[in-house]
Formats: structure tokens, C-alpha cells, sequence
């Protein structure tokens, strides 16, 4: 389905904080008229109030499609309330970390179109990267519209299984923290090295932010980049010597991160 499917049947999101704040204002912008959109929402924004959509209001009978996106530990009291909507043909399309197509089904039925997804916080500002894979009952064009929809904050890539999914988000869900981690120690170690904080920081954001962009521009590898810049037995190998060091390096680092990350999403799907 198209946009205009989607605005004739209506689109309801159920949890409109931070990332479904960024959705709809992707959509808006997108032309999807604010009439066909129904948020439920406990504590709606002073934004949200003034978009123009329908706020707390009776559902659609059959919307295309109702987009999740509440907070993991809200899942319990919010699902029950849209069951009636489950095993017809509106897709529901979940944003939820950590709450597997096994745990819709049981509570929409296993006949309900669904497609989980693993964005991240760049999403608000639509420069975010979004995992989706459907259930049995998602069709392709199912999976169209969920990219469609999600494609309105960032990138969207398919997984070929859900059990890719506890992975991603050691990657890419979790990934933005290490990076902002990152961005935290390059400023103080210029700090210790002598720099003001302010601009030892306005270095490391920028360097992070540039280097970040020019990866995702080349068409070189980011191996090749890394290679451009490395003069023999200049400054940038002395420091990578330290940082690729196989026994206390990122190589090692990172492994043990995004591998603790995925064994915790794993965990949090079964509780």
C-alpha cells in the first residue's frame, strides 16, 4: 500500500515519545494528512496536541495499519486494548525493543500481519538505520509499507530471520552510545593533553560527525579510509597502534560490547 492507502484507512500509533514523535513528523511532512493519523498517548506533547491528529479518540474499525511504539515495559497494558484490531488484515508494525512476533501473536493471534523493528536514536533526526522482518503472515507488499513508513527517519534493511534481530541492536540499536562514549573520551584525552574542554569537545564531536559522513559518502571501505590518512610512522599510526592492539584494542573492545549487547537482548526477549 501506498500513502494513499494509508490516509483512506487510517494509521493509528500507539505511544508517540521520542521516536514516534519523529515518525509522525516524517509522515506529516511526507503528506500524510494528520486527519488520518490516531495517536494513543497518556501524556500527549504540546506538539502533538497542536499536529492536528486525533488524540486519544475511537480507533479506526480497520486502519492500514497500527505502528507500536510504546516503551517495552508498557507492552502488557497497551496491546490488550487494540486485540480487536489483530487477525484481519491491519499490519501491525512494532518499534519495541525486546518484544518478539511470538509475544503479538499470542495476544493479537498468529493471523495478524507483523513486522518487528530495531530503529535507533538518530531516527529523530531522520538520519537513523531501521532492522525489520515480518512474521509468516507479512506479506512483501507488507513489508513495503512498513519500509515505507519507516524509510520516513533513516535507512531501513531486511533480515533474512528474527534471530538476526537480537544482534542488530548490539550494532546499530545500541550502537549511537558507543559513539557517544567515544566522542566523550576523545575530548577529555585532548583535555588531558592540554586543550580547553569546550574546544577539545567541539573537536571530537566534529571529528566523529565528519569522519562518520565521509564513510557513508566513499566508495571506498572504511579499512581504505582508515589506510588514506595513516602515514608511515606518522601520528596516526602511533595511535593506532595503541587502539588496534589485539589484546586491549577496539578489535577486542568491541567484540566483547556488542556481543554483551546481544546476549542481553536475547535475555530480555525471554523474560
Amino acid at each position: 500500500m501506498d500513502m494513499a492507502d494509508i490516509a483512506a484507512r487510517g494509521l493509528v500509533l500507539l505511544g508517540c515519545g521520542k521516536m514516534g514523535s519523529a515518525m509522525l513528523a516524517g509522515w506529516l511532512e511526507g503528506g500524510l494528512p494528520a486527519a488520518s493519523v490516531s495517536v494513543i498517548d497518556p501524556y500527549p506533547s504540546d506538539w502533538l496536541q497542536e499536529s492536528g491528529v486525533h488524540i486519544n479518540q475511537p480507533l479506526p474499525e480497520t486502519p492500514a495499519i497500527v505502528l507500536i511504539a510504546v516503551k517495552p515495559q508498557m507492552m502488557g497494558e497497551a496491546l490488550p486494548n487494540l486485540q480487536l484490531l489483530g487477525g484481519g488484515d491491519t499490519l501491525f508494525i512494532s518499534v519495541a525493543a525486546g518484544t518478539s512476533i511470538a509475544t503479538y501473536e499470542d495476544i493479537l493471534g498468529a493471523n495478524t500481519p507483523l513486522v518487528r523493528a530495531m530503529p535507533n536514536t538518530p531516527a529523530a533526526i531522520s538520519r537513523g538505520i531501521t532492522a525489520i522482518v515480518g512474521n509468516a503472515r507479512a506479506s512483501a507488499a507488507d513489508l513495503d509499507s512498513a519500509e515505507l513508513l519507516l524509510s520516513a527517519v533513516g535507512q531501513v534493511v531486511r533480515l533474512d530471520s528474527e534471530t538476526q534481530m537480537d544482534a542488530v541492536t548490539g550494532v546499530s540499536g545500541s550502537g549511537p552510545a558507543y559513539v557517544f562514549h567515544l566522542i566523550e573520551t576523545m575530548a577529555a584525552a585532548g583535555e588531558a593533553q592540554g586543550l580547553p574542554a569546550e574546544l577539545a569537545m567541539q573537536l571530537a564531536k566534529a571529528t566523529v560527525a565528519g569522519a562518520g559522513a565521509l564513510a557513508e559518502a566513499s566508495e571506498e571501505s572504511p579499512s581504505q579510509l582508515r589506510v588514506n590518512v595513516t602515514s608511515p610512522n606518522g601520528t596516526t599510526q602511533a595511535a593506532l597502534e595503541v587502539l588496534m592492539d589485539k589484546t586491549s584494542g577496539f578489535p577486542t573492545l568491541l567484540e566483547s560490547a556488542v556481543g554483551a549487547a546481544t546476549n542481553r537482548s536475547k535475555e530480555l526477549s525471554r523474560d
